[in-house]
């Protein structure tokens, strides 16, 4: 695996385990050699998990659309920024340049992407491994409300362990390998 997108919150959270988690994600990523993918942007989770990459020794890949260049929201640092014309394009270039999803806390557009992303390993558009990173338990209930669905007969069994948990960095990387 060398490279693996990272979808977290384009803000920092109300805690501080938050952040750190991004930075500790961020030196795992560079400690195991694996480029970061993400979102482009220089605020929130997104800023923080691309600064520690970078501070590693790591490479980052930002994908970003103009619409928040032009908001300067980009990150002026990354090892290389590609922008594009609009959040479609964006998910599908971040999509094809990764081995690899992770989903981190986050708000809508986290979870729409981290969905996105185990839809399309459920209907075969890719084969790549879908990890979410449970800080201090932030995912426990959705986790908790997949199994639900699954129990219900709303996911198959074969679909159940598509998303692999972990509340460790390491640990989380090494389970998507």
């Amino acid at each position: 695996m060398k490279s693996i997108a990272v979808y977290c919150g384009a803000n920092a959270g109300a805690d501080e385990v938050y952040a750190e988690a991004a930075r500790a994600m961020g030196r795992a990523l560079a400690d195991h050699g694996i480029r970061l993918v993400y979102g482009g942007g220089n605020v929130g989770l997104m800023g923080t998990i691309a600064d520690a990459v970078l501070a590693a020794g790591g490479q980052v890949t930002g994908v970003i659309p103009q619409q928040l260049v032009d908001r300067e929201l980009a990150h002026p640092g990354l090892t290389e920024l590609f922008v594009v014309r609009d959040m479609h394009e964006r998910k599908a270039l971040m999509a094809q340049r990764a081995d690899g999803f992770i989903a981190m806390p986050g708000g809508m557009g986290t979870l729409e992407e981290l969905f996105e992303m185990l839809t399309w390993s459920q209907l075969g558009i890719h084969s790549k491994p879908v990890g979410l990173l449970n800080v201090g338990g932030f995912y426990d209930q959705l986790v908790g409300f997949l199994g639900h669905a699954a129990h219900e007969g709303f996911i198959k069994p074969q679909h159940a362990g598509l998303m692999k948990v972990a509340a460790d960095p390491h640990t989380l990387i090494q389970l998507l390998q």
